[in-house]
């Protein structure tokens, strides 16, 4: 969450009230379960949780009768009394809570939080009581339990967690919530929850027969069927059709890259982890290529002596890149160890920046905007802490000047994340939210001074010097297989007419209607549309039951009277039935919605 939303939120009567149902959860937990101890139990996006060490294993029983005590809890409308206390006393008040007296001793000494994280100052040591329940915490609450509405709350799952999220410590029974202001709030996120359920990419991508994971290929490598390679084909010729109109080369840079070179432009220090292990011939190691800037700059130092004249040169490739990502980390589509990225990066001088910046703007709203993600916004990501970042002060202040100038210049609102940073570079990421609200970070703008200097990069300038050319890396859609999972997910399957892998599904009535079927299946693929005929032994009612299930745009049903008039029963997706229509009629109205994007 941004930091300056974080900051809002943290102020609000929501956070409030989900703090303190947290704690009155805690209470309920405590009495359903004797001699329990309690961990921490903060607010998160779209509720709470509470951590627990306890004799036995929660239920989903057990919630129940936990939601049960916690509405009375909140009917006795007993006050949150905060009070300040000394390490000493609140040592004494939670003798018999391990994880508390920990916390306690972090306080003391100014390196925790009540939430286990870093503090910079030595903090004020408060607990918080409300009826018969005392935590140690820092608020803030709401004034009565009372204030928390008991039809606009409810318990939502049991999960392990390690204790400061450390796999070396205990394993916590962790039990997340949810809280609102009023009962619809709660039921309008309940049914984002059941929808996003059934919008999962991962369960729509076996059910449309779009990609498969195999045990016998590998964890994080997917495998795509011809419809999902057409969908894959389809997004990349998109993308490179809007690059190659905007000045963007293509190029093709490999799957193998000398280690050697990942440690000049300082990847191998700061990205070693996510890399493939290392393969040795002849005493040379090679690396599974992880990402394309470093190939894209020896290609560029390749080519021989550049001119400013030459500048802006840009470069674009649809790379498949190898990431070493954790077994337990994968996720379907949106994080897998074999990617493919439309990665674009364009070798500028130091003026060029920002007109480079708002062409790369361009394409991405361009593109954004095809997919109907008009909801989004910027977030220009900055050093911090946690990161690991090639020190060089005065390029990184170099960098970030250019891309707040370029934000400005461009008139593009944005807010400020610090820890977001690329290791070389400051960026600016786009944030997109879908028709659930959910938000994903999409396409990236980045500004790179340093490796292209420890690449030695050079072009002679107007002057006949040599200078180093500064490198924009851009991202329109990420990568392939993370941005098919958005998009499955976004379109809950029913990719637009332009998107879809099957365009229209002929359905003849009976078999003397095949004929008819396959002829105008033929002069629809002769006009480029994507056609099937479904000339299966079945029901007409079944294939279009199976046609709608497979999300495909349009139904052509041809019988009897379809032939006599050289027409089509059209039959759309969402259920609607225009009935027959010449088949020039219906050529006409799907280019026109695959040229509107529908």
């Amino acid at each position: 969450m941004p930091e300056k939303v974080e900051q809002a939120y943290r102020d609000s009567q929501l956070y409030r009230i989900r703090h303190s149902t947290a704690h009155i959860m805690a209470e309920a937990v405590l009495e359903l379960v004797p001699g329990g101890k309690i961990a921490i139990g903060p607010p998160i996006e779209d509720g709470f949780y509470y951590d627990f060490d306890l004799p036995r294993a929660l239920t989903p029983e057990d919630l129940v009768a936990i939601e049960k005590r916690m509405r009375q809890i909140i009917a006795g409308n007993a006050p949150f009394v905060r009070r300040e206390v000394s390490a000493d006393e609140a040592r004494q008040i939670f003798s018999d809570q391990p994880y508390k007296l920990e916390l306690i001793t972090g306080l003391e000494q100014g390196g925790f939080d009540e939430d286990g994280n870093p503090l910079a100052d030595k903090p004020v040591i408060s607990t918080y009581t409300q009826d018969r329940f005392v935590d140690l915490c820092r608020g803030p609450h709401v004034e009565r339990t009372g204030q928390i509405n008991p039809s606009a709350f409810k318990l939502m799952s049991i999960a392990g967690a390690y204790w400061r999220g450390n796999e070396k410590n205990p394993m916590l029974q962790r039990i997340y919530g949810t809280a609102w202001q009023t009962s619809k709030e709660l039921e309008e996120y309940l049914w984002r929850l059941e929808e996003a359920k059934k919008r999962d990419h991962r369960k729509l991508g076996k059910e449309l027969s779009l990609f498969y994971f195999s045990d016998d290929v590998g964890p994080g490598l997917p495998l795509f069927t011809p419809k999902g390679e057409m969908v894959r084909h389809l997004m990349e010729e998109y993308v490179r059709d809007v690059q190659t109109r905007y000045g963007f080369q293509h190029v093709w840079t490999g799957h193998l890259v000398k280690e050697d070179l990942y440690k000049r432009s300082g990847h191998y220090d700061n990205y070693k982890d996510a890399m493939f292990p290392p393969m040795v011939d002849e005493n040379v190691t090679f690396r599974l290529k992880p990402m394309n800037c470093p190939s894209h700059m020896t290609l560029f130092k390749e080519m021989g002596r550049h001119s400013y004249r030459e500048l802006p040169l840009r470069f674009a490739e649809f790379a498949t890149l190898y990431r070493y990502e954790k077994t337990g980390e994968l996720s379907g589509l949106a994080r897998v160890r074999a990617l493919t990225q439309d990665d674009c990066h364009t070798f500028c001088t130091p003026e060029q920046i920002e007109s480079e910046f708002s062409l790369d703007l361009k394409v991405i709203k361009e593109v954004l905007e095809r997919y109907r993600f008009s909801d989004y916004r910027v977030r220009l990501s900055l050093r911090g802490a946690g990161g690991k970042y090639v020190q060089d002060d005065e390029k990184w202040t170099r960098a970030e000047a250019a891309l707040r100038a370029a934000l400005d210049a461009n008139q593009v609102d944005y807010y400020e994340a610090t820890g977001e940073a690329a290791f070389y570079g400051p960026k600016a990421d786009f944030m997109a939210r879908d028709v659930l609200g959910r938000e994903w970070q999409l396409s990236t703008i980045q500004v790179d001074f340093i490796q292209p200097s420890r690449l030695g990069l050079a072009y002679i300038g107007e002057d006949g010097q040599e200078h180093i050319p500064v490198v924009l890396h851009r991202a329109v859609t990420g990568t392939t297989e993370r941005f098919m999972a958005v998009l499955i997910e976004h379109f809950a399957g029913a990719f637009p007419a332009w998107l879809a892998p099957v365009q229209a599904t002929l359905i003849p009535i009976a078999d003397r209607h095949l004929d008819y079927a396959h002829q105008v299946a033929t002069q629809l693929k002769a006009l480029g549309f994507r056609v099937e005929v479904d000339d299966r032994n079945e029901r007409m009612n079944a294939k279009i039951r199976d046609a709608q299930n497979q999300k495909v745009p349009y139904m052509l049903v041809v019988g009897d009277k379809e032939m006599e008039n050289a027409q089509v029963a059209l039959r759309l997706r969402n259920g609607d039935n225009p009935g027959p229509i010449s088949l020039d009629d219906f050529i006409k109205k799907a280019k026109q919605d695959i040229e509107q994007g529908l």
